[in-house]
C-alpha cells in the first residue's frame, strides 16, 4: 500500500501563509477528560477526523467527550489540496468496525455524534453500506443517541446515497468545502453541482431528516461567491451551513489566502439567516461537527418555531 500524507502534486513549491491572528489560537489539550476520550478512542481502535485533520478544537471537544468518528480506513481516495489525511490505495473493510464505534458512543455516553469518513471511490458502493451498518450500530448500542453523517460525495455510486438515507440518520452532511471557481484547485476529484445535488436528493429521499453543509473561507474566495453558494444550498433546501477559517495543514497544502475576522465572520452568519437556513455557524473556529450536539437541538428548535 501506497500513502502520501501531504500531497506534492499539488503545488510545486511551498506555499506560505500569512501569520496566524489571535483570534485563531487555542490552547493545548490538558484535560483529565480529553485523556479519558483518547483512551477510549484507542482501546476501540477507532479513528477520528479530530486526529487525522489535524483539527484545532480537539482539546476542547474531547474535553467534553465529543469525538468525530472517522470511518472507512484513515486512507483517502482523493488528494484534496486542503486536506491532512492520507491519500493512497486503503485496506479492504474493517467488519468490526460498526460494532466498535457503538460501542465507544455508548461509552462515551455522547447524546450526538458525528460519522465522517475518507473518500472511497475503490468500493463499489463508496463505503455506503458500511455508514448504514454504522448507523445501526449505534442505534442498538446506545438507542438514545441521535446519529449525525458526514459522507463523502458518492460521485458515479448509484444507489449509495439511497442506502445512508435508508439508515435514518438524523442529519446528513456533505461539506460543498468551498465555492465552484476554486475546486480544480482545492477539490480536484469533487464535482460542485453533483455536491449539491446530492444534498437536494437527501432531501427529496427523507424530507424529515436535517441537511447540513460547510464552507472553508480564506483560500482565495470572494464574498460575493460565498453569498451565491448560500443561494444553492437555499435553493437544494438545505437546513443549516457552517462556515470557518481554512488553516494550512503543512507548507505543501494550499495556502491560506487571508484570514477573515470575527467581524467579517459575524457578518456571513447574518447574511446566512436573512437567506432563510435554519441555522447558520460562522466563527474561524467553525467545523462541521464542533457544537454539533448543541447545534443539533437548536436546529430542532428552529424547524418546530417555523411550522
Amino acid at each position: 500500500m501506497t500513502t502520501l500524507r501531504h500531497p506534492e502534486k499539488h503545488h510545486r513549491d511551498d506555499q506560505v501563509s500569512p501569520r496566524k491572528p489571535d483570534w485563531i489560537r487555542v490552547k493545548a489539550p490538558t484535560s483529565p477528560v480529553y485523556a479519558e476520550t483518547k483512551r477510549i478512542v484507542r482501546e476501540g481502535r477507532l479513528h477520528t477526523v479530530c486526529e487525522e485533520a489535524g483539527c484545532p478544537n480537539i482539546g476542547e471537544c474531547w474535553a467534553k467527550k465529543h469525538a468525530t468518528m472517522m470511518i472507512l480506513g484513515d486512507t483517502c481516495t482523493r488528494a484534496c489540496s486542503f486536506c491532512n489525511v492520507k491519500t493512497g490505495l486503503p485496506l479492504g473493510l474493517d467488519a468490526d468496525e460498526p460494532r466498535r464505534v457503538g460501542e465507544a458512543v455508548a461509552r462515551l455516553s455522547l447524546a450526538h455524534v458525528v460519522i465522517t469518513s475518507v473518500d472511497r471511490d475503490d468500493l463499489a458502493d463508496g463505503g455506503a453500506g458500511h455508514f448504514a451498518a454504522v448507523i445501526a450500530a449505534i442505534r442498538a448500542a446506545s438507542p438514545g443517541t441521535t446519529i449525525e453523517v458526514l459522507t463523502p460525495d458518492f460521485l458515479r455510486k448509484r444507489g449509495a446515497l439511497e442506502t445512508v438515507i435508508a439508515a435514518r440518520p438524523d442529519v446528513f452532511n456533505h461539506n460543498l468545502e468551498t465555492v465552484p471557481r476554486l475546486y480544480p484547485e482545492v477539490r480536484p476529484g469533487a464535482r460542485y453541482f453533483a455536491s449539491l445535488r446530492l444534498l437536494q436528493a437527501a432531501k427529496e429521499l427523507d424530507p424529515a431528516v436535517f441537511t447540513k453543509s460547510g464552507l472553508m473561507v480564506g483560500l482565495g474566495e470572494s464574498r460575493a461567491e460565498i453569498l451565491q453558494v448560500m443561494d444553492d444550498l437555499r435553493a437544494a433546501e438545505v437546513d443549516f451551513m457552517t462556515i470557518g477559517q481554512y488553516l494550512q495543514p503543512t507548507p505543501k497544502h494550499h495556502k491560506v489566502d487571508r484570514f477573515w475576522t470575527p467581524e467579517e465572520f459575524a457578518g456571513l452568519k447574518e447574511m446566512g439567516q436573512a437567506k432563510g437556513f435554519y441555522l447558520v455557524a460562522a466563527t474561524p473556529l467553525t467545523r462541521s461537527s464542533y457544537h454539533a450536539d448543541a447545534d443539533f437541538q437548536r436546529l430542532r428548535d428552529a424547524r418546530a418555531q417555523a411550522r
